[in-house]
């Protein structure tokens, strides 16, 4: 087990220590903090929470959170694997190689699919010229649609995933007496489903917030964040103070931030749905 602690210690928990205390710190990549840095307190956060474009950021990343993670990709994922589990096998396979191509596309090409798409000249626009409709500058005008949509289909098959392999473990005779009692199809799903996957819910929930709020190469590619700071999530706005501005521990207690935002919707999935750990 050596091995396996050196490791962890090394690129896990001092990363972590480190990450906590440079939040702390005036660390930056140019200028006379670089060369000496200095404890600061809380004195990053307290400008964190008087700049007005990190509660633009916030904001951002919760609505970029709840329509893409909790609302698409969870909904779909459901609805596609119930329909999936009353289909035969070639259907089965057939919509899942569709929609794991999404999923195992890197983030920077479904980025320039999607860009290509929405672009003033794209797809969706000379598809709507079909019908006699306007050109829309989609990318412009409704940039986090754009990201939203685009993150759904990314991640959806991941969704999908687990609660096909959740329908699998549902005792079929639970199923079988809710339909001599009566039960129909819809009334089967939302009383007898979903509560025996619950556990499986929580997880997905979990593991999909996690990563929407981590997310950055495709929102970074296909918007760069603006117009504006219309798409800025967090890990973009963290992205500019960091790296853009070079100011490093401002950036790393963003990413503590972050951090809590994951934890605290962690916890009201867990309380929500009644799991126990």
């Amino acid at each position: 087990m050596l091995p396996s602690w050196v490791l962890l210690l090394v690129f896990f928990f001092v990363p972590i220590l480190l990450t906590f205390y440079f939040a702390f710190t005036n660390l930056s990549l140019t200028g006379a903090a670089s060369a000496s840095t200095q404890f600061v307190g809380f004195r990053n956060f307290a400008s964190m929470f008087a700049d007005p474009t990190f509660r633009v950021s916030v904001l951002k990343t919760l609505v970029f959170l709840i329509f893409s993670a909790i609302v698409g990709q969870q909904l779909l994922g459901l609805i596609l694997a119930v329909l999936m589990n009353e289909r035969n096998r070639t259907f089965r396979s057939v919509i899942g190689v569709l929609v794991l191509a999404g999923w195992v596309t890197p983030e920077i090409v479904v980025a320039f699919i999607f860009f290509a798409f929405f672009s003033d000249t794209g797809t969706l626009d000379s598809i709507l010229q079909w019908f006699h409709v306007k050109p829309i500058a989609w990318l412009y005008t409704f940039p986090m649609v754009a990201v939203v949509i685009a993150n759904i289909w990314h991640g959806t098959a991941f969704s999908m995933l687990v609660y096909q392999a959740a329908l699998g473990d549902v005792p079929k005779e639970i199923l079988e007496s809710a339909m001599m009692d009566g039960a129909g199809r819809f009334q089967r799903l939302w009383r007898v489903t979903l509560p025996v996957i619950r556990g499986s819910i929580a997880t997905n929930m979990v593991l999909i917030t996690l990563q929407t709020l981590g997310l950055f190469t495709l929102i970074f590619s296909l918007t760069g964040g603006g117009p504006g700071n219309k798409t800025e999530t967090l890990p973009i706005y963290m992205y500019q103070q960091a790296f853009a501005d070079y100011q490093l521990g401002y950036g790393t207690a963003i990413s503590l931030i972050l951090l809590l935002i994951g934890i605290i919707a962690s916890i009201v999935y867990i309380r929500t749905l009644k799991v126990e750990l």
